[in-house]
């Protein structure tokens, strides 16, 4: 009875020493995805943890610059929570979900940089008021995106706004002072400004 009792124990001890599988992501992604969708906060913030690093990583696939990588993912991760109802499991995983957002919003990102250049072009060759915006033409043509992003840090903020608003949003100067509640002649002057700034800290010549 004595080695019986012995053994039974000797295989429950066996036993609980067998490590438990790790469980399925993409089960866990599942189940926390529908959890989110009935605004479970905690849920969401596993769902981030198990989630993040993925999203990242393939919007830092798609961007070269990982500070616009890291802002695109944190982008998709705040549609995921308020989209979260839109996930129907019927037509795919909840990663498959989450990551055809991520390729969405980082190539639409790929996009708005292509047309703020072109804009950017458009206007340098077509606008006689501001012969001085061939300064950010010939530093998108000459110069990677990301020194410009860079330059445009060094900006004051009203600089900064106001040439974004302008050339990458495609407002006129005079919304640009209507949006940022300040005289249409403060924004030219200050756009004006902002653009020698950005020359002379991409080393673009001084216009003629």
């Amino acid at each position: 009875m004595s080695d019986g009792g012995n053994d039974a124990a000797r295989r429950a001890d066996h036993l609980s020493a067998v490590p438990t599988p790790p469980p399925d992501p993409a089960a866990e992604a599942d189940t926390l995805l529908r959890a989110v969708a009935r605004g479970d906060e905690a849920a969401f913030t596993r769902l981030y943890e198990l989630v993040a690093p993925r999203v990242y990583g393939l919007v830092r696939r798609v961007l070269r610059d990982p500070a616009q990588a890291e802002e695109v993912a944190q982008e998709v991760l705040v549609e995921v929570w308020r989209t979260a109802t839109r996930y129907d499991p019927a037509r795919g995983s909840a990663t498959s979900w989450i990551f055809t957002i991520t390729h969405r919003r980082a190539v639409d990102r790929v996009r708005s940089e292509q047309a703020g250049a072109e804009r950017i072009r458009k206007l340098a060759a077509t606008s006689a008021e501001t012969p001085y915006d061939e300064v950010v033409d010939q530093a998108t043509v000459h110069l990677e995106q990301q020194q410009v992003r860079r330059c445009l840090q060094g900006l004051t903020g009203l600089q900064r706004e106001a040439i974004t608003l302008a050339y990458y949003e495609g407002y006129t100067y005079r919304e640009v002072a209507q949006l940022l509640d300040t005289a249409l002649p403060t924004i030219k002057t200050r756009m004006r400004d902002g653009l020698i700034r950005l020359r002379d800290c991409l080393g673009v010549g001084a216009v003629a």
